[in-house]
């Protein structure tokens, strides 16, 4: 949000629910296994050597925040994807969500249990007049 609120940004929005998930995904932990340790990888990458591109990394990359936005492919991966910023891909995002996205009905019973609630503060507040 910009301005206090006067402005927002569905885009960012798309952005800043990237990050809380992946700050939840990092609050539940991150596995420690003879796998994701990787000692024979990185034994076999050896020391000073690019350990970023191997497969093991590659497999393990999500295990501590998996982000739908944020694009992790290698530079020259991304450049041949067509190379999207982060605003764009949040704006194709909104866009897909907003053509698609079926907000599902609300159970009877809630609706009730809601319009109960509206009711009774209503009334209290009719009589504090």
């Amino acid at each position: 949000m910009l301005e206090l609120g006067m402005t927002f940004s569905m885009e960012q929005l798309v952005i800043d629910n990237d990050i809380a998930s992946m700050t939840k995904k990092v609050m539940q932990g991150i596995p420690v296994t003879e796998e994701t340790l990787a000692v024979e990888a990185i034994k076999k990458v050896g020391i000073g050597n690019n350990f970023l591109g191997h497969k093991t990394t590659m497999a393990n990359i999500d295990l501590p925040s998996d982000p739908m936005m944020i694009n992790r492919d290698m530079i020259g991966d991304w450049i041949n994807a067509g190379s999207k910023d982060l605003a764009i891909a949040a704006h194709e995002k909104v866009v897909s969500i907003m053509k698609t996205h079926v907000v599902p009905p609300i159970d009877a019973d809630i609706v009730k249990d809601l319009k109960a609630i509206v009711e009774r503060g209503d009334k209290e507040f009719k009589s504090q007049l």
